[in-house]
């Protein structure tokens, strides 16, 4: 008889005790080992020390910020994936926290049962990623899938679950137009409830890490009304 999985291990860094404790409730209740952290700097900690499969990250937090949180988590941890907690929902706030390193975000207010929802989404999308791939060039830029980094000279910065993925997606498909949607099935899957500006946001942020100059770029391409291909 196969010995019981091991329960998967969820971080919540959120100060607002009402919303922490139901949140940490529902989690438990649908079988999660939850790990509660109520500042910044304890979330950071919790984040090495836990070792966590998701971590769902408040922006608003009393001593350091969500997208300082995610960036100091993302220096020792590039490959979990985090869940921005948000009150705001402007365009500018979400491409701030993608920058940071989150890789999805859950506007407030919203339903416990939708959050838990996008955490089980997360999990069944890291179980199914694409299988990894060797090092690969983008024009100056060296990709390495495994150590989720991208090099570019002597800088090397990290790169998150979901941008991998992406670029190993468009790396597959080398100088093919794939488009939106295709990414969003494969990567995200149908059940995050994701949108094109979820791809977008993504794009955006890998030009930075890898074009010489974002605003013209030579390698991601955009596809006008379709999607994207890469020019390795």
């Amino acid at each position: 008889m196969a010995a019981p999985t091991a329960p998967r291990t969820i971080l919540v860094v959120e100060d607002d005790a009402p919303l922490a404790m139901g949140l940490c409730d529902t989690l438990e209740f649908e079988g999660f080992r939850v790990v509660h952290a109520a500042t910044g700097r304890d979330g950071v900690h919790q984040a090495r020390e836990a070792h966590p499969d998701v971590i769902i990250l408040d922006l608003m937090l009393p001593d350091i910020n969500g997208y300082q949180v995610c960036a100091d988590i993302r220096r020792s941890d590039p490959r979990v994936p985090i869940v921005m907690l948000t009150a705001r929902s402007l365009e500018s706030d979400k491409i701030r926290g993608l920058d940071a390193g989150a890789d999805d975000y859950v506007t407030k207010p919203f339903s416990v049962g939708e959050l838990v929802a996008r955490v089980r989404a997360v999990l069944r999308r890291a179980s199914r990623a694409l299988p990894d791939a060797t090092s690969f060039k983008i024009g100056d830029a060296m990709v390495d899938p495994a150590g989720h980094t991208v090099t570019r000279g002597r800088e090397a910065v990290d790169l998150s679950f979901y941008e991998v993925e992406l670029l190993k997606l468009l790396h597959e498909r080398a100088a093919q137009a794939v488009s939106r949607e295709e990414i969003l099935d494969k990567i995200w899957g149908v059940d995050a409830s994701p949108t094109n500006r979820t791809v977008d946001n993504f794009v955006v942020k890998l030009r930075k890490k890898i074009e010489a100059h974002p605003d013209k770029p030579r390698h991601i391409l955009t596809v006008y009304g379709y999607g994207y291909k890469l020019m390795p």
